[in-house]
């Protein structure tokens, strides 16, 4: 069975369609940029174009960058303010016509490192961080998922949230050198470690393929390892997702 993955990101919003039980990706990943507004309807047009894309006429699994909570948009994170309380699911389907299920998009990678990557089989406390635009987590006791776990949204310093100053998106727009980006990015790892003290932590995100330029900066006692699936997690995982709302689609 295949089903469409659609990764809702800050600066793109990308989709491709998955195999359900080997996680394989079936198509090229299809990519248009984020709209500048970050606003709901005119975000809602770029995922209904690559449905179109596609030509696809199934259910989808999609990946969001906000606290989702039975497909309503809790925080609106990186994205216009107009996003709160929005349901993602009733709009997407409204306008692509197609059944949507959402979920946040650090949980959508973690699921599919979970499934289908180096994640599979681990037992205990896992955590997945992504690097983009923020700084996503999700959570796995034992594979099983946590929903919603935002430590990208720890505040500091003079900071409404931690992500503002240790996502990859803070070494771009201040041009920081990867030494002084990897610092900044263990400190976050201290708080994590510090406050949830799991037992592993993966890397994910377009940022995780760059590991060994900023691999010796991290300086916490927990294993950080990257997640190898790298900017295909977060597809592959929201089609996983999907699983959610229509568990028959692992009979194909």
């Amino acid at each position: 069975m295949e089903v469409l993955g659609i990764d809702v990101g800050g600066s793109g919003i990308k989709g491709a369609l998955i195999h359900m039980e080997t996680g394989e990706m079936l198509t090229d990943r299809f990519r248009i940029p984020t709209p500048e507004s970050r606003k709901p309807e005119e975000m809602a047009e770029v995922v209904a174009q690559i449905i179109d894309h596609f030509n696809y006429k199934g259910p989808v699994g999609c990946g969001f960058p906000s606290v989702v909570k039975k497909g309503v948009c809790k925080s609106p994170g990186n994205l216009h303010k107009s996003w709160l309380n929005v349901s993602i699911e009733e709009l997407f389907e409204k306008v692509s016509g197609n059944d949507f299920t959402v979920i946040n998009d650090a949980d959508a990678a973690g699921y599919a490192i979970m499934n289908y990557g180096i994640g599979r089989g681990l037992k205990g406390f896992i955590v997945m961080i992504t690097i983009g635009t923020g700084l996503g987590s999700g959570a796995f006791l034992d594979g099983r998922l946590i929903p919603n776990f935002e430590l990208g949204q720890i505040p500091y310093k003079k900071y409404d949230k931690i992500e503002t100053w240790a996502a990859a998106s803070a070494k771009e727009a201040e041009g920081l050198s990867w030494k002084k980006w990897g610092k900044r990015f263990n400190t976050f790892l201290e708080y994590v470690e510090l406050i949830v003290n799991p037992d592993m932590i993966i890397l994910g995100g377009g940022t995780s393929k760059y590991f060994p330029e900023y691999e010796q900066y991290i300086k916490i006692e927990t294993e950080v390892i990257p997640a190898g699936l790298q900017n295909h997690a977060g597809i592959i995982g929201a089609a996983t997702g999907c699983l959610v709302n229509h568990p028959e689609l692992y009979l194909g």
